[in-house]
């Protein structure tokens, strides 16, 4: 038993320096993503590690190089990330593909499907497991206080006012909340999530003129991003 409550001991101090460690980091990951309509930069968020660091390796790995926005809808959201979508010909069906795994649901109720949030794509399991590489990022619109009314009694959730007033101010896509993982928000870029939902597409919603990705992530401290960028890390 003694051990038992010196294991629990140790683990209890090593996740509270884990978490100290985060908050105090001076540092933390941008990452590009570049396209020929031009450049978005995203923050990732430290509330939802697993897809994080996931996000991370694969784009350090250059897996999304090369890859399509294979899904577009206007004043919706934009996706992207399936590994089938590279030098894929016209009429190939795109959005099944995956690479091998999923990662376990990390959604925050903080953390809402506002104007550029960055989520996982998923299929229906049950567990909301995300695709290990598929993402979409939010355009979506603003929203009325009775549809807002609407969506929350549907959903049986409740927003915040902060809540609210982001949809009602800015935009987004609240009747995905609690559904799908949100892990990152575009801070740099906006207008171009918004020039590639304009575009021409097919009735499966594929560009009609393909839309690569080239995503980097490099590490800066937080005070250039914010001075850059105007992002203000929490805590």
């Amino acid at each position: 038993m003694r051990l038992n409550k010196l294991t629990l001991l140790t683990a209890c101090c090593l996740l509270a320096f884990n978490t100290f460690a985060q908050k105090k980091s001076k540092k933390d990951y941008l990452v590009t993503i570049d396209t020929d309509q031009g450049k978005m930069r995203v923050i990732l968020y430290d509330e939802t590690p697993k897809h994080k660091e996931n996000f991370i390796k694969l784009s350090k790995d250059k897996f999304y190089d090369g890859l399509l926005f294979h899904r577009i809808i206007k004043d919706f959201m934009i996706q992207g990330g399936d590994p089938n979508s590279r030098n894929a010909k016209p009429d190939d069906v795109l959005g099944r593909g995956d690479n091998g795994y999923k990662i376990p649901e990390e959604i925050r109720p903080n953390l809402f499907h506002r104007k550029g949030a960055l989520a996982a794509a998923r299929d229906n399991n049950p567990k909301k497991e995300s695709s290990g590489c598929q993402f979409y990022i939010v355009e979506g619109r603003k929203w009325s206080k009775s549809e807002l009314d609407k969506q929350a009694a549907r959903a049986a959730r409740k927003l915040t006012d902060a809540q609210r007033k982001v949809y009602e101010t800015e935009g987004g896509t609240p009747h995905l909340d609690g559904a799908y993982t949100v892990f990152g928000q575009v801070i740099d870029g906006m207008d171009v999530v918004d020039a590639i939902s304009t575009k021409s597409k097919d009735e499966r919603d594929r560009p009609d003129k393909d839309i690569k990705m080239k995503v980097s992530v490099k590490k800066m401290r937080k005070k250039k991003i914010t001075k850059k960028y105007g992002y203000e890390f929490a805590g």
